[in-house]
């Protein structure tokens, strides 16, 4: 009885390791969940303004979908820039000049060159206001 046990056990084993598993789908999308304050705007600021920025990268339209959320800021501009984590850089995209929080928009089809700097988090959310025109709350697009 334990013998037949035992090659039972050793064959379903054997069954089980030798089933071909199936192939895992990557998705095509990176989630992007990024908070924006003073703190992190290059150089840093004592605003008490606080927002967010959660995105969608496809990989496959090569497209940013996001949305904004924002407390305490009157914006006047708003964009995505170039620039690693304390550094300050150039607009790649304008997210537009409607100010509204809870924003929802896409961005236009990235390069390869951006997608290569998006992927590698060279890329920081700025809001930029009256009082502080080079930026008031800032975040990194760093992947999730």
């Amino acid at each position: 009885m334990k013998k037949t046990l035992f090659t039972l056990l050793i064959a379903a084993l054997l069954f089980a390791t030798s089933c071909k598993k199936d192939e895992e789908v990557v998705s095509p999308e990176v989630k992007f969940n990024v908070s924006l304050n003073g703190s992190l705007e290059v150089p840093a600021n004592t605003s008490t303004a606080t927002g967010s920025f959660v995105g969608t990268y496809n990989k496959t339209t090569k497209v940013i979908s996001y949305t904004i959320n924002f407390n305490g800021i009157t914006p006047t501009a708003w964009h995505i820039h170039k620039g690693a984590v304390g550094v300050n850089g150039g607009v790649i995209f304008a997210l537009g000049t409607t100010f509204n929080t809870a924003y929802s928009s896409t961005t236009a089809a990235l390069t390869a060159e951006q997608e290569t700097d998006l992927m590698a988090g060279n890329y920081y959310v700025n809001i930029h206001s009256a009082s502080k025109p080079g930026g008031e709350i800032r975040g990194q697009l760093i992947l999730k």
